[in-house]
């Protein structure tokens, strides 16, 4: 059974390229699209929640004058403003979760709340821009890419979206339950797609506000970056496991549309991923000691790599990585070569089937 899409008004706008609008999903629950600029995903669904006498947000959207612009108008066209706002439920500490959410605190005196791990998005030791900068470097070329195309794919990150983030006011954790009037929403944890993602439950309604974790048509990004810790494909794998034990009749996704049969889509993502490590496993096979980024390259995207500009290579690259890191973790592939010293101990990481491998995969 395929999925059920609850929101058929998102949905065509999303066909017809165009913003969704402002919607009641339920007594006191909207959506509100805050569009992000110049970005494939289009906009964000902030959800705004009646809240005693005032209103709670799930996510903020981009920081720049137009999302903030329709942020502001999506509240007062439900009946509100953006100076009644309570707090700020983030899913995550991306830009387009986070971002707008300092803007509303400054506005209207709310809260900040956002899992302890997604507490600042450059890991819990931030340094300065100049140590941020030098571990990104060390990583893009340490993986592959070659150094004039690091150096430019730096250039063109900003910055300040992580630097300037703002801080939560107060740290979520797995399970917790969010003490706010007329509500009933729980923390669910589900790390992958960031290291704090979490998602909010309504068990009353059987809804999820799901953030980027669980979207109807694309898959979220689950990569290793320069300041990853752990193994985030393996939590984002045993994430949606363990969310398919919630009762949820309807999901609230980030972006795109609301849709039903939230056990579906979870074993439509798994099985994507289970695909993917099948996929680099035979890429890593075909092509003994490529490093991380000549994998990339030789993988299927949903378009050709050439096409790609250099933060959607960095992006490849991070998801291609995390795969390599799982299938390591299960001791299917290894970065040292069989057999052999290293022959480049100061080059770039290579991948290698591991020996066992070899034999029993033939």
């Amino acid at each position: 059974m395929s999925l059920e899409i609850t929101g058929t008004t998102q949905w065509q706008a999303w066909q017809d390229r165009v913003l969704p609008p402002v919607e009641r999903v339920r007594d006191g629950l909207w959506s509100i699209p805050v569009p992000i600029p110049d970005n494939p995903l289009r906009y964000v669904l902030v959800y705004a929640l009646e809240s005693g006498d005032g209103t709670v947000l799930i996510d903020a959207g981009w920081p720049a004058e137009e999302p903030w612009r329709a942020l502001c108008d999506g509240l007062t066209g439900i009946g509100t403003g953006v100076e009644n706002v309570k707090a700020v439920l983030v899913t995550h500490n991306h830009a387009d979760h986070l971002g707008l959410a300092g803007r509303v605190r400054e506005a209207s005196g709310a809260y900040v709340a956002l899992h302890a791990l997604d507490a600042s998005p450059l890991g819990p030791e931030p340094g300065t821009r100049e140590e941020w900068r030098g571990d990104l470097l060390r990583h893009l070329t340490g993986n592959g890419m070659p150094d004039a195309e690091a150096v430019t794919t730096v250039d063109a990150m900003n910055a300040d979206l992580l630097f300037g983030a703002a801080r939560p006011d107060v740290l979520l954790q797995d399970g917790e339950r969010i003490k706010l009037p007329d509500l009933d929403l729980n923390v669910v944890w589900t790390p992958g797609h960031s290291p704090g993602h979490s998602c909010f439950h309504e068990p009353g309604r059987r809804l999820l506000f799901s953030g980027d974790h669980v979207l109807p048509r694309i898959t979220p990004a689950v990569g290793v970056y320069a300041r990853t810790v752990g193994d985030p494909l393996a939590d984002f794998l045993l994430s949606l496991e363990r969310l398919a034990r919630f009762d949820v009749e309807e999901v609230l996704p980030a972006h795109e549309y609301r849709f039903r049969r939230l056990d579906q889509r979870l074993a439509q993502m798994a099985r994507h991923h289970t695909e993917r490590l099948a996929e680099t496993f035979a890429a890593v096979r075909a092509e003994p000691g490529a490093t991380g980024w000549e994998l990339a390259a030789r993988l299927e995207w949903s378009r050709p790599w050439q096409a790609f500009g250099t933060q959607q290579r960095r992006f490849a690259l991070g998801e291609t990585l995390a795969h390599l890191q799982l299938l390591a973790t299960r001791g299917e592939i290894s970065t040292e070569h069989p057999g052999e010293p290293d022959p480049e101990p100061d080059g770039p990481t290579r991948w290698y089937v591991s020996a066992g491998e070899a034999v029993v995969r033939g």
